[in-house]
């Protein structure tokens, strides 16, 4: 019951972004729903997970497309809520946040969903196809260490290909991904980490305009320019030169002697040495100087690492980077234990896409088509939303309460380490054990145990019988 008691109270901080007390207590419904369920299959598991009644459907459906939830103060107090539960858990560096960005893509086949497109995916893993109609997502979490184990807590996802409602508009990936950064009002400046795709003067001018400095790897085939040479003797006819020679970075690597060998930061590697080399270039493509780490490893081959920050350690760099797939290990777990993206809303007033349709230009319609698209939007956000705040408390219950977590747990496992926070499914585990107790002991005394336990049906509820 104390798991509950301390998701509550996290829980009730965000109620600020909601316009009315009713709406809040649907969104926690369908936010405890996605944190117990055992299936995924829509907003119909939320309903037999809590045992409401068949006629609260609808309800819960009609609260993803409320008006009365702001998004926008929804991600500022998710964001601040964050912070303050993780407090000392908050991975920093010289002082900073770890903020990681990354993109994903999810099949949806459904022919009335708006901002569906087709997309190809550069995955690695034979798994996946080359091409899938889906959404197209962008997502900020922020690094947290609890022991020896390092979460990736999200902060915000939003749908950023497939719609585009002015011609006008020439916001690119990059741009929207800046404005996601910028729309959390983070209280500190940050170190934001990207994989490739985003090694661009567009991420570095961005990020540097806001205070944040910026970690990602530079491309294989990146060039960059030489400090100019201090003159000497009398000063000569013309302008100074500003930079000097032109330098192809993957040559640098023939340097043996200016590269260093140090024990490999990289998580969970012992008993490994990379060779690293740390060089300060103009890189024209942003129009700055940057660092540049020219990373060796014995295993994983040769990276060239960017980084903003002139006095960020090469180790640190490496660090850093070499966690960006944290939040990658976050988008599994969304997923597959909670289901984050597997909203069903269709539009039935939408013109059907075919196949391999791409993006929906829609500033010819009308107003009032536009409009529904809109709303129809706002329910994504809203349902993924609540799958980034039960991902997020699930991580705060098990990083802060890691011993009441094991308790709860109630199950088996093959091997139970210590020091290691649970994973979400442990806590999931435990969260459904203890929910009988905690609708039971709080049936008076909790607003929203009283709000639930009034639209339950009490026939197809499993849980009673435990409570007793």
């Amino acid at each position: 019951m104390a798991l509950w008691i301390h998701w509550w109270n996290a829980i009730v901080l965000l109620r600020p972004a909601f316009s009315r007390t009713r709406t809040f207590m649907w969104f926690v419904t369908s936010v405890a729903g996605l944190s117990i369920r055992s299936d995924h299959l829509g907003v119909t598991s939320i309903v037999r997970a809590l045992s409401l009644d068949a006629k609260y459907y609808d309800n819960l459906l009609d609260n993803c497309h409320s008006a009365g939830i702001s998004l926008t103060k929804l991600s500022i107090l998710w964001t601040g809520t964050v912070f303050h539960l993780f407090g000392e858990h908050i991975k920093r560096v010289n002082g900073r946040p770890v903020i990681l960005a990354d993109g994903k893509k999810k099949g949806k086949e459904g022919k009335k969903m708006p901002a569906r497109k087709s997309l190809h995916q550069e995955s690695e893993s034979n798994t996946k196809p080359a091409f899938i109609m889906g959404h197209s997502y962008q997502a900020l979490s922020v690094l947290v260490t609890a022991a020896s184990t390092v979460f990736s807590v999200p902060l915000d996802i939003k749908i950023h290909e497939g719609l585009i409602f002015s011609n006008r508009d020439k916001r690119t990936l990059l741009d929207k991904l800046l404005e996601l950064l910028c729309s959390l009002q983070l209280a500190e400046p940050c170190y934001l980490v990207a994989d490739a795709y985003y090694s661009n003067s567009k991420m570095v001018k961005g990020t540097l305009k806001q205070g944040h400095h910026l970690i990602t790897r530079a491309k294989s085939n990146c060039v960059a320019l030489e400090k100019a040479p201090k003159r000497r003797g009398k000063p000569t006819r013309g302008r100074p030169a500003k930079y000097g020679a032109k330098i192809k970075l993957a040559n640098l690597f023939r340097s043996a002697r200016k590269v260093s060998t140090i024990p490999s930061p990289l998580y969970g590697e012992k008993n490994v040495n990379i060779r690293v080399r740390t060089v300060d270039l103009y890189w024209e493509t942003s129009g700055e100087i940057v660092r540049f780490v020219l990373t060796e490893h014995p295993t994983r081959g040769r990276w060239i690492l960017l980084c903003t920050d002139l006095t960020l350690d090469a180790c640190d760099i490496v660090l850093l980077y070499g966690l960006r797939f944290k939040i990658e290990v976050g988008f599994k777990q969304a997923e597959h234990v909670i289901g984050a993206y597997d909203y069903h809303f269709w539009m039935m007033g939408m013109k059907p896409l075919k196949r391999r349709n791409g993006n929906q230009y829609l500033h010819r319609e009308s107003k009032t088509y536009r409009d529904a698209i809109q709303r129809k939007m706002h329910a994504y956000h809203v349902f993924m939303f609540m799958g980034v705040v039960s991902q997020g408390l699930m991580q705060y219950l098990s990083a802060c309460y890691t011993d009441t977590v094991m308790a709860s747990f109630g199950s088996w496992l093959r091997t139970i380490r210590k020091g290691v926070s649970p994973s979400e499914l442990i806590v999931r585990t435990a969260m459904q054990n203890t929910f009988a107790e905690f609708l039971s002991v709080c049936s008076n005394t909790n607003n929203w145990v009283i709000f639930i336990t009034e639209r339950q049906d009490r026939n197809r509820a499993t849980f009673w019988g435990k409570a007793a």
